[in-house]
């Protein structure tokens, strides 16, 4: 590791000598408002170019080094009218930009307080919503965000089409916060996000920022990898319309229509409405997914009322599990094993002869072990959003908004000769023949409610940007199984229930944030969150008792108060030099799984993160570099046990010490005015100080411990590596997508026979786009997907257990789609 820091150190260096050579022009210049107020904090952009810069106490800005030529500067600040100016430079000049107060109260406000801007010191990533319509054309957000710094996914369709996945550094989603429009969207019990649930959203999204690392205080889960902070599409001035298509491999159709009044009289109205199928690329993984998206609001020039409406409905085809290593290695013995050892469905000859004939026979990258039609996930979700906002006339501002979000569904399950006492029923008797296992067909239910209100204060000065807000956020979740169909039962059991529990969890924030600008070069942040969590689980779950006469009892109550301060330093040498430094302190609670999951009554507790980042930042006209350096130092972290749950789900446990530490390294170019790179490598290690593993033993019953020592995490490729080649020119457009990750391993033994290989794969993205005269734009889209046919697996799962003295695996690994196409036309009227 020390070597592959020195090596990134010496590169950082060598940009840097590239570059401080360039020299000539200086342009200066002050940003006001009508009455010759000065306005801090705007900012000053030079389009086409990665030049740009923030005004200080003073309203005053410089850029130096400037060669001559033609440049449009761009000056924005909130509550006020962006200015653009056009700019022959040919000598060192000052140009002063006045702004005037806008007409409209535009939605940045919304996502004010929970962002990060130039002087926060953050290791950021914005992605606006021209980057996420090039490949919009149906798979998911995650998929989308792919070749951010440090993010890695997957897909369970092997498609992107459906349930997908991600993680930053190594983090997986339940430790990344996500919010649109400051409300949380991490589900309160599990803290994941399913997008499957949100299907096309990216079609109303203005831009998305990625805050790696600790990030700034927000609410909802604690963020321990990332933050994800989404914002909804601002007003439209104009009336317009939309119509989008798309079309590809397996069978993916994705339609959207989108249409909005314009801004008439201070009030808009905005609609989305969107539909996406697809087979999906592994057996039977299709997707039947539909969303819409509603807004009104009224906008004023101090004061803004908006309503947003979310909807989503998803049927997906249930791909989980994964394919098993032995049928992708087409390991005809361990195929064997899996029937000998009883890892089908149930303990019944018969079954493991059937599915063992159909594991056989399948396509090894292909397989799903499911077959009965309607083994589908079915979920609906809507979400209701109000927000208030008022500027005030002197820099200040309030934001407060109120949430609800519905969901209800269920998984739909065919269970082969499953025994009866796994649904508290006695056994059937037939005449003299007594009936112990039955085929079953049974769901599971999940009906969740989620309310409450967040809201922010902040307040602008010469030398001070003073944020405070908070959140009271409440959910609700009953869980529920239910008996749908036994055979030669008639419909004797349909709609018992056969478990039922119920989590309730109350959520309250508060946080205090600071910018304080000592000079014009040096700015002190700090931010101040106290979190409280109450949650309580009561009843009982589907699985048995040790003595199996009962269903298990999951009532208990856990309550948390957490404080999470950070502390930072911005250090602006001049326009083009930047280096911040900063420390975090961020604590998590379990989420529901590690409570109901655990082994050996070992009750499992919160977890503490330290994040130390450095950062500096260097930028030319047509060239950028970042290198950021981080160690995150984890007190109590939950990692991987090796198992899973009955939905797939990773059992967790935690560990004492663990690390993670390396560089993120970005860059970008401007080559010529029609052809850019830019890029991002990611190298760190990962480690668990001293971790004893536990392997279920059969032979003897219990778990056998072994003391590894310093162990990889899980999912922690240490090479994480991105590189986008694009060429532009009169409305005609094309990307050449790379990406590289590491070595994974899929359990934290660091085993090679339990690890995903590294793989790279390459994308490519055209786009054509032109004006005719009945239409405002029209624009085509065609992306090849991994255009070398890459044989690749993006993620796995896997539960080692000993029998006859040695030791085995029972595993399951996502396979991804070869080369596939998707094809698209968007027409705006």
């Amino acid at each position: 590791m020390n070597c592959v820091l020195r090596r990134a150190s010496v590169l950082i260096l060598l940009q840097f000598v590239c570059f401080v050579g360039f020299s000539q022009l200086t342009l200066t210049g002050k940003v006001t408002d009508k009455a010759g107020k000065a306005l801090p904090g705007a900012t000053i952009a030079v389009k086409g170019t990665y030049l740009g810069t923030v005004a200080n106490s003073n309203g005053d800005y410089k850029f130096q080094n400037l060669k001559e030529g033609d440049y449009s500067f761009v000056v924005s600040f909130l509550g006020y009218q962006s200015a653009q100016k056009e700019v022959k430079l040919n000598k060192s000049e000052q140009i002063d930009f006045t702004l005037e107060a806008s007409a409209i109260l535009a939605g940045e406000v919304l996502v004010a307080a929970t962002r990060a801007d130039f002087k926060t010191p953050v290791v950021v990533t914005n992605v606006s919503n021209e980057e996420l319509s090039k490949r919009n054309l149906g798979q998911d957000i995650p998929m989308l965000l792919s070749i951010t710094p440090s993010f890695v996914t997957t897909s369970d369709a092997g498609s992107g089409v459906g349930y997908t996945g991600f993680r930053i550094r190594g983090s997986d989603a339940n430790r990344i916060n996500v919010t649109i429009d400051g409300i949380p969207l991490n589900d309160s019990e599990s803290h994941g996000v399913y997008w499957v649930n949100m299907p096309d959203f990216t079609s109303s999204l203005d831009d998305i920022q990625i805050q790696r690392g600790v990030g700034t205080s927000t609410s909802g889960a604690g963020a321990f990898g990332a933050s994800i902070n989404m914002q909804t599409q601002n007003v439209n001035a104009q009336p317009y319309s939309e119509i989008s298509s798309s079309a590809g491999s397996f069978n993916t159709f994705k339609n959207t229509v989108k249409l909005g009044t314009g801004l008439k009289k201070g009030f808009a109205f905005d609609m989305r409405l969107s539909k996406i199928t697809s087979d999906g690329f592994i057996d039977r993984a299709s997707s039947n997914l539909q969303s819409a998206y509603f807004s009104a609001g009224y906008y004023g020039e101090r004061t803004s009322i908006k309503a947003n409406v979310i909807v989503g409905k998803e049927k997906t085809f249930q791909a989980w599990n994964g394919v098993p290593k032995v049928r992708l290695e087409n390991d005809e013995a361990g195929m064997q094993r899996y029937a000998d050892h009883w890892l089908f469905s149930s303990h019944d000859e018969s079954i493991n002869i059937e599915t063992l004939a159909h594991m056989k026979a399948s396509n090894s990258r292909t397989y799903n072990q499911y077959t009965y039609k309607n083994e589908t996930d079915n979920y609906w979700q809507k979400h209701y959003r109000l927000f208030l906002t008022h500027l005030f006339a002197n820099n200040a501002k309030f934001n407060m908004a109120f949430h609800y979000t519905q969901g209800e569904g269920y998984y739909e399950q065919f269970k082969k000769n499953d025994p009866l006492n796994k649904y508290g029923l006695a056994p059937i008797v037939i005449g003299s023949e007594t009936i112990e296992k039955m085929d079953i067909i049974r769901r599971k239910w999940l009906d969740n409610d989620f309310y409450g209100t967040v809201f922010s204060f902040s307040k602008k000065t010469d030398f001070v940007d003073l944020v405070t807000g908070g959140g009271w956020n409440k959910y609700e979740g009953d869980h529920f199984g239910e008996i749908r169909w036994m055979k030669n039962a008639g419909d004797v059991f349909l709609g018992d229930k056969y478990y039922d529990n119920n989590g309730t969890k109350e959520e309250y924030n508060a946080y205090v944030k600071a910018n304080v600008s000592v000079d014009s070069h040096i700015s002190l942040y700090a931010d101040i969150q106290l979190r409280g969590i109450d949650y309580k689980i009561k009843g009982v779950d589907d699985n048995l008792n040790a003595d199996k006469t009962a269903f298990r009892d999951i009532t208990q109550k856990h309550d948390f108060l957490f404080f999470n301060p950070k502390l930072g330093l911005n250090y602006e040498i001049n326009e083009s030099h930047r280096l911040f430094v900063s420390f975090a302190i961020a604590n998590r609670e379990p989420n529901r799984g590690n409570y109901i999951d655990t082994k050996d009554g070992k009750i499992p507790t919160s977890e503490r993160l330290y994040d130390y980042e450095l950062t500096y930042k260097f930028n030319k006209a047509n060239f950028l570099l970042e290198a950021n350096l981080f160690y995150m130092d984890y007190k109590d972290q939950l990692v991987l046990t090796g198992g899973v749950d009955d939905v797939g789900s990773p059992l967790m446990m935690n560990v004492d010490k663990s690390f993670r530490r390396g560089i993120e390294l970005s860059a970008a170019a401007n080559i010529t005015n029609s052809f850019a790179w830019k890029g991002n490598v990611s190298l760190s290690e990962n480690k668990i100080n001293n971790f004893t593993e536990g392997v279920e033993n059969w032979d003897e019953g219990g778990n056998t411990l072994t003391n590894l020592g310093e162990t990889n995490i899980a999912f922690s490729p240490n090479v994480i590596a991105n590189s986008i080649f694009s060429y532009n020119k009169s409305g005609f457009g094309v990307q050449l997508i790379d990406q590289y990750v590491g070595k994974q391993y899929i359990d934290n033994s660091s085993s090679n026979d339990r690890s995903l290989d590294a793989y790279t794969v390459s994308n490519m993205n055209f786009s054509y786009e032109f004006k005719p005269k009945f239409a405002e734009s029209i624009k085509f889209n065609f992306l090849v997907n991994n255009i070398f046919d890459a044989e690749y697996e993006s993620n796995a799962w896997v539960y080692s257990y000993i029998t006859g003295g040695e030791r085995f695996d029972m595993d399951g690994y996502f396979p991804q789609a070869g080369i596939n196409f998707m094809a698209g036309v968007t027409v705006r009227f």
